[in-house]
């Protein structure tokens, strides 16, 4: 595992918090080739901001003191975006080996974590802050190993499915490539926003598999393993509209930024 550790003095003194604080890992570390740019994708502007900074504003507004980025291609831009935001860490993908990955590599950083762990991408600016309450609302009511915030879309083509099972307990993620003509059907889907209980996630990481055309590691993959562990896993369709919305393209990121506009970014 290669991957680099980065504290300064100010993230050090934590010296005020309870190991079972939420802590959030934001996933920051992509080039974000369809953005037609070199630059990473996170520090793409919207409303005058780069993306990950509206992600980063989120989570300290539900109460996340602590905030891993892993960083990945052209590292050095993520670090300077976030340069003085209080409680963010750092955290290098030195290789990109899938979202699965990503969040490994931060072990070494939680290891006397003993809570929960919020999971986001730094390309959803419009995470929004009433989401993320009401799933770490119901992981302090319920402690299950895993919740998903998942929502209800349209169109849901080229999304993760939530399948349920006949009493309307979730039982997997299928995506598209994968899915039959039925769970095609399926208008719920997964849009990247869970909160693990830290011992369970890291548990489950290791023992992800790549055995998959991109060779990858996919935090997808995580909700499965640990339901099949017995754990208790929840998909909780808490999402709003607009948090269907994230950046991949400059198209998208026009689209974005509109929806901020009209949310008075």
């Amino acid at each position: 595992m290669n991957y680099q550790f980065d504290l300064s003095m100010k993230e050090k003194s934590r010296s005020s918090e309870s190991p079972d604080d939420p802590v959030a890992i934001v996933l920051a570390a992509g080039a974000g080739l369809r953005m037609n740019s070199d630059l990473p994708k996170v520090v793409h502007k919207a409303c005058g901001r780069a993306l990950v900074t509206w992600v980063v504003d989120t989570l300290r507004r539900v109460g996340v003191r602590r905030i891993l980025v892993v960083v990945g291609h052209r590292a050095e831009m993520v670090r300077e975006v976030l340069a003085d935001e209080p409680g963010v860490e750092f955290v290098e993908q030195t290789e990109r080996l899938g979202t699965g990955h990503a969040v490994q590599v931060c072990r070494e950083a939680l290891a006397e974590h003993d809570g929960p762990v919020v999971v986001v991408t730094g390309d959803s600016p419009l995470v929004q802050a009433s989401s993320l309450q009401n799933l770490l609302s119901e992981y302090e009511r319920a402690r299950p190993a895993c919740l998903l915030g998942t929502l209800h879309k349209a169109d849901p083509t080229g999304l993760g499915r939530i399948v349920r099972d006949s009493t309307g307990r979730f039982s997997g993620i299928v995506e598209q490539r994968d899915a039959t003509d039925e769970q095609r059907r399926i208008t719920e889907v997964n849009m990247s926003t869970y909160v693990f209980e830290g011992r369970d996630l890291f548990r489950a990481l290791g023992q992800l598999r790549n055995e998959n055309r991109q060779g990858e590691y996919y935090l997808t993959d995580v909700p499965s393993i640990l339901l099949n562990e017995g754990k208790d896993v929840r998909a909780l369709a808490v999402l709003q509209p607009c948090e269907a919305l994230s950046v991949n393209t400059p198209e998208e990121l026009r689209m974005v930024e509109a929806e901020m506009i009209r949310m008075g970014c």
